[in-house]
């Protein structure tokens, strides 16, 4: 126990120095991390189509790559910095999606519908474009509640760790996950 709470002070010290400008921190963090971070990119990958080329290592290695290539995010702790990560790797597996669409009869994909919507992942590389576009309108109408999709859905946090993040109570997050999933839904149908 003891050693489990010295390894999360040090990760949050690494964010606090990466943060700050000192870009080995990173580099330092990653394998304090990497377990949970194959965890998330596993549970988004899953839901992916069944030859997709990418694998979680994959993915946890473009995250570094992105994160070490750009400023630090502005996180506070653990928990936001997953919340990033997560971010991240639902930007990696849209970009693989639009060249894999485009690559695939010349990228003239029909429209397909999201079936299986919330909790679980898309299906298809159009399924994740029509959701990541539906996220990107609703992040527009409401920041907030587009972060708790992300958060819960794509991260993969509990409901606590979301609701501790975005600084609301578990019940304001389920109303704001309840209208989200909706949302989403409808601006799903209405793409078909």
């Amino acid at each position: 126990m003891v050693e489990l709470r010295q390894q999360e002070d040090n990760v949050t010290v690494l964010i606090e120095q990466w943060k700050e400008g000192e870009a080995s921190a990173l580099g330092k963090l990653m394998p304090l991390i990497y377990s949970e971070l194959r965890r998330l990119a596993r549970a988004q990958i899953a839901g992916e189509r069944a030859n997709h080329t990418l694998q979680p290592t994959a993915l946890v290695h473009e995250v570094y790559l992105r994160l070490s290539g750009s400023a630090p995010p502005p996180v506070e702790g653990r928990k936001q910095f997953y919340g990033v990560a997560a971010r991240v790797m639902r930007q990696i597996l849209v970009d693989h999606a639009r060249r894999y669409l485009r690559a695939k009869r010349g990228g003239g994909a029909p429209a397909v519908a999201l079936r299986h919507l919330l909790p679980g992942p898309p299906t298809c590389a159009a399924d994740l474009l029509a959701l990541d576009q539906a996220l990107d309108r609703l992040n527009a109408i409401d920041e907030r509640k587009a972060r708790g999709v992300e958060l819960r859905y794509f991260a993969g946090l509990e409901m606590a760790e979301v609701a501790e993040i975005l600084s609301i109570s578990v019940m304001t997050l389920h109303r704001d996950l309840r209208f989200s999933t909706a949302w989403l839904a409808g601006q799903l149908r209405h793409r078909e």
